[in-house]
């Protein structure tokens, strides 16, 4: 176990390596479960809403497979209290050089050198893994006052005063995009997106028809379903953060499915066949955890660049919130992030009637050999 002190405010600040439990109620579950609740708490502080609520059980199984990526976390404890975390992802593609991370304090006790502390153990830990560059982000409020830092793309911006936006700049971050968190009302009326949905296959034509499922993955559809998820990482907007060419195959896909399974979720896909190559060319993904009352998310939207112009987003995006409103009746909205300078799906989302509901800012930092 890494572990590592720092004195602050005449008390000892003890940060140490997180143990990933067997179970949700083994003996050192402690840690793993106080993450979990310090992560919820500082989401609903910093969005203002509880849209991004997760469990402990639907989290555990992606830190037991860790094949495609690994997943670290270390944890700021004060007087044998669990006050701040942080969890970092790192990708195992050859061609990597970056990492991602989220840091979490209690949002009471900001500013006492916590989240200071475990920035200090995330980006230690980021040169050990020879990386180069680490990379976060932050929730804000829609509605925060005062002064905006305008996003570097051109596309949208965040409050310039909230503590997040200063402690990020205060160490060294630079700010590279500007998210959109939007949502859909699932209890309101659908006779926008049957419409949305029928123009849009007419506009496709023949050479495109929607294919869907609910996961696991049907064997026929796993090596397509592995490529066009291989496209999220070269063919969405990114602004100057740092990533490298994902490789998926029918065998990830598997992993995936059965890391969300395990956690309880349940997952609609809808995707648009390219007829004359067999070839998958768009896909949706809803998915849900085990309380069915919650927030729906959704986890990627993408249209292959080559087939781009025929509509394919809308396509997805209305297939599967009609299908959706069939599976899971009881969730009341589908939340989903974009880049704001992604004009054309968020152009789509804004016909179908997603509304802003927080935004987020990117920060990437290169560190010192």
């Amino acid at each position: 176990m890494t572990e590592m002190t720092e004195v602050t405010d005449a008390t000892t600040l003890t940060i140490e390596r997180m143990p990933v439990p067997a179970a949700v109620d083994a003996p050192d579950a402690g840690p793993f479960l106080a993450m979990v609740e310090i992560g919820n708490a500082l989401c609903r502080h910093d969005a203002g809403h509880d849209y991004f609520y997760q469990t402990a059980e639907e989290q555990l199984p992606s830190w037991h497979d860790q094949t495609d990526r690994l997943q670290i976390g270390f944890t700021a404890a004060r007087d044998g209290q669990i006050v701040g975390a942080a969890i970092m992802t790192i990708p195992l593609e050859e061609a990597a050089t970056s990492v991602e991370y989220d840091l979490m304090s209690d949002p009471e006790l900001w500013g006492q050198g916590i989240e200071e502390a475990l920035l200090v153990a995330v980006e230690a830990e980021a040169r050990r893994h020879g990386r180069s560059v680490v990379q976060t982000w932050t929730l804000h409020r829609p509605d925060a006052p005062g002064e905006r830092l305008a996003s570097p793309t051109g596309y949208g911006s965040i409050p310039a005063e909230d503590r997040q936006t200063q402690f990020m700049l205060r160490n060294g971050y630079s700010f590279e995009q500007a998210e959109r968190n939007s949502v859909f009302d699932l209890t309101g009326s659908f006779d926008l997106v049957e419409r949305m949905l029928a123009d849009a296959l007419e506009a496709a034509g023949s050479d495109y028809r929607v294919v869907q499922w609910q996961s696991p993955t049907p064997d026929r559809y796993k090596d397509g379903f592995a490529y066009v998820i291989s496209r999220m990482s070269t063919d969405v907007p990114t602004g100057d953060m740092v990533w490298a060419e994902e490789i998926w195959d029918a065998a990830r896909v598997e992993r995936r499915d059965r890391r969300l399974l395990e956690g309880g979720h349940t997952i609609s896909v809808a995707c648009v066949e390219h007829v004359p190559t067999g070839t998958l060319v768009a896909y949706n993904e809803l998915v849900i955890a085990a309380d069915h009352t919650a927030a729906t998310q959704q986890y990627g939207t993408l249209v292959l660049k080559e087939h781009r112009g025929h509509r394919l987003g809308a396509i997805v995006k209305c297939a599967n919130l009609l299908r959706w409103r069939e599976l899971v009746p009881e969730s009341p909205r589908v939340s989903t992030f974009n880049a704001e300078e992604n004009r054309h799906m968020l152009d789509i989302n804004e016909a179908i009637g997603f509304v802003p509901a927080s935004y987020a800012g990117a920060w990437k930092k290169t560190l010192d050999a």
